[in-house]
């Protein structure tokens, strides 16, 4: 089992940034892929990008890409996800999530999830 919680969400203005942090307990993190997925309300639930258990490979989401970085360490067991140029679109409540697999794209590849954070973009 791999906990995950998801924070440092909130409301910014659009153009400005936001750093998410997961931090994972349980199982061995350096083990797991980790991505990071988005659910606009009354929308799915959408893939926004995700990296491997090395941070040898990163995959974004065209919507982000330029715009959001992933990074890891393994040491503190944490996943993070840098937002600049925040879009008022970008509102959602943000999930983190891990998986076995090398790379993960659809909610379908992860075993493991936490319970988000609210971001809001304001115009």
């Amino acid at each position: 089992q791999v906990q995950l919680v998801e924070s440092g969400g909130g409301l910014v203005q659009a153009g400005g940034s936001l750093r998410l942090s997961c931090a994972a307990s349980g199982r061995t993190f350096s083990g797991y892929t980790m991505g990071w997925f988005r659910q606009a309300p009354g929308k799915e639930r959408e893939f926004v990008v995700t990296i491997s258990y090395d941070a040898g490979d990163t995959y974004y989401a065209d919507s982000v890409k330029g715009r959001f970085t992933i990074s890891r360490d393994n040491d503190k067991n944490t996943v993070y996800l840098q937002m600049n140029s925040l879009k008022p679109e970008d509102t959602a409540v943000y999930y983190c999530a891990a998986t076995i697999r090398r790379l993960g794209f659809k909610t379908s590849d992860y075993l493991y999830w936490g319970q988000g954070t609210q971001v809001t973009v304001s115009s």
